[in-house]
């Protein structure tokens, strides 16, 4: 609805501003792709660039298109076939299409997604300096990493129902228990210190994490500082600490479990 593509039941919709009619058309200032972006196969990058702007009327656009397939690292394949392209870069030329018309409101739908390491830190980096100019960037994944590393605020969703909108500092809330796995120089010594400290609950069995044997414990992130204080003054390396699974992605799982289990109670009364 927001790109046009659709239109509303009911109840009325509003984008910068402005009332979003009937009209199956983008409203002015906003672009962006979902589910991919439709290409032309039998015709290069740039063409297909040049083909959206002249749709739109705007025929003379050579500067602005070269700079925008430099902008999303397509400049040396700026002339080969898209039918030929990755399925990462037909995402980056997506989103070349989408910065031609300047936009104030990006809507994009799994932009990361068939993009490699480096693609993706591309793509990172383009939505980072389009958002530091003023733009609102909105951003449809199920990856969490992309989230976690781009996003303000965060909507989650479970059986179509909003079940957080908010700031993702909020949601990823350092009170919660989270799982961590530590390096340390002395795995045995260190899970002593561990079940020693106060809101630390070390995990039954060590695992293997990076070709070294890793301690799992279960805590809110002021145990975990004063667990890695304690460790410290034990006269133990602390060579590494990461959480087993992102905050963002246990927040999720918690709220999606508690929409599971509301609806199982509803359905058994």
């Amino acid at each position: 609805m927001l790109l046009g593509l659709a239109v509303a039941d009911g109840g009325s919709l509003e984008v910068l501003g402005r009332p979003v009619g009937r009209a199956l058309a983008a409203p002015a200032g906003v672009a962006g792709f979902v589910d991919g972006p439709g290409l032309y196969p039998s015709l290069t990058a740039r063409q297909n660039l040049s083909a959206l702007a002249s749709l739109r009327g705007q025929d003379k656009q050579t500067a602005r298109i070269d700079a925008a397939l430099a902008e999303v690292g397509l400049s040396e394949v700026a002339d080969d076939r898209t039918r030929g392209f990755s399925l990462g870069m037909r995402q980056r030329l997506g989103l070349a299409a989408a910065l031609l018309t300047k936009p104030r409101l990006l809507i994009l739908d799994e932009p990361a997604n068939g993009l490699d390491p480096a693609g993706k830190k591309h793509v990172h980096g383009v939505l980072t300096r389009l958002a530091d100019t003023g733009a609102t960037v909105v951003l449809s994944s199920h990856r969490m990493d992309d989230l976690e590393a781009l996003c303000a605020e965060v909507t989650i969703l479970a059986t179509g129902r909003v079940r957080f909108s908010g700031p993702i500092g909020k949601l990823a809330a350092e009170t919660r228990a989270l799982d961590y796995r530590l390096l340390t120089s002395d795995p045995a010594d260190a899970r002593r210190v561990a079940a020693a400290t106060e809101g630390v609950q070390p995990l039954p069995d060590t695992t293997a994490w990076r070709g070294a044997e890793a301690l799992v414990v279960r805590a809110a992130v002021p145990a975990l500082e004063r667990l890695v204080g304690a460790l410290t003054a034990a006269g133990l390396a602390v060579r590494e600490v990461a959480p087993v699974v992102s905050p963002l992605e246990a927040a999720f799982l918690a709220l999606t479990e508690e929409q599971e289990e509301q609806e199982e109670q509803e359905a058994a009364r």
